[in-house]
């Protein structure tokens, strides 16, 4: 797709994906509700992707609502009702929906819906720049907005996120990873190599069992019960064990070889 806001580097199996309005800090702009709207929705139904990386361009990961162009914007999109509101939050439902992990490389500002971005990835790797905020509690808004009050209490516990979030304060990279939000920290300029050890990690799975890991951590999140996580559990294994990368997956561990799986 030729996106206007977002570039998409396809690396085999892997879609590198660019916030890309480095002159805004990747500020969210309706162009770019727009392009990630498509992109994540296509995904959905996208069997030649198994992993996505998102990072910004830059300096800086995303520095949140264009706010400039938010006032002196005329047209308001539908948004199932709620305007852009409904329309940008739908992006992080569609980040949450699509089978592929997301591993995001933040550096630099994720402030507001940036931060949430983050928030909705699978797993989080910081450059020693990264600083993230609820930034909405600053400019008279409040601080749940974009799935924030969903994701940071169940990633960092409901102390941390009552205090990130009350007073809007920035969460530096260090940190992040001392509370568990992030699993590595390393120089910015590092950002790439680091990830792909964790990519190689995530294509050793086979497609269909990766896809059905993170629909049973989501689900398992707000499950309602030991018994109601382990139907979905029971369900997925029962799926992943019909598939032939299962038989090629034991084949591969017994032989201690690198297994090589067929699309699903």
């Amino acid at each position: 797709m030729d996106y206007q806001t977002i570039t998409v580097e396809k690396r085999g199996e892997v879609d590198w994906l660019t916030l890309n309005r480095p002159e805004a800090m990747n500020a969210i702009s309706l162009q770019m509700v727009h392009d990630l709207s498509d992109y994540f929705g296509r995904l959905y139904n996208d069997s030649s992707v198994r992993v996505v990386v998102m990072r910004g361009a830059g300096r800086a990961f995303c520095a949140g609502l264009d706010i400039k162009e938010h006032s002196e914007r005329d047209a308001v999109p539908f948004g199932g009702g709620f305007g852009f509101q409904g329309y940008l939050a739908d992006v992080y439902i569609r980040m949450r929906r699509c089978p592929q992990p997301i591993l995001s490389l933040i550096h630099g500002p994720a402030c507001g819906g940036g931060f949430a971005f983050a928030l909705a990835s699978d797993i989080r790797l910081a450059g020693q720049s990264a600083r993230m905020n609820a930034a909405f509690i600053r400019i008279g808004l409040s601080a749940c907005d974009m799935g924030v009050s969903y994701f940071l209490p169940r990633l960092v516990g409901g102390s941390i996120a009552s205090e990130l979030m009350l007073t809007g304060r920035f969460l530096k990279a260090e940190r992040a990873l001392a509370v568990g939000l992030v699993a590595e920290v390393v120089p910015d300029e590092q950002l790439e190599a680091a990830a792909r050890p964790w990519i190689d990690d995530l294509l050793h799975a086979s497609p269909l069992g990766l896809r059905m890991t993170k629909e049973g951590l989501a689900m398992a999140t707000d499950s309602g019960s030991l018994e109601a996580a382990m139907a979905i559990e029971n369900r997925n294994q029962v799926m992943a064990a019909k598939s032939p990368n299962f038989a090629e997956g034991m084949r591969a561990f017994l032989e201690k070889r690198t297994p090589s799986y067929v699309s699903e």
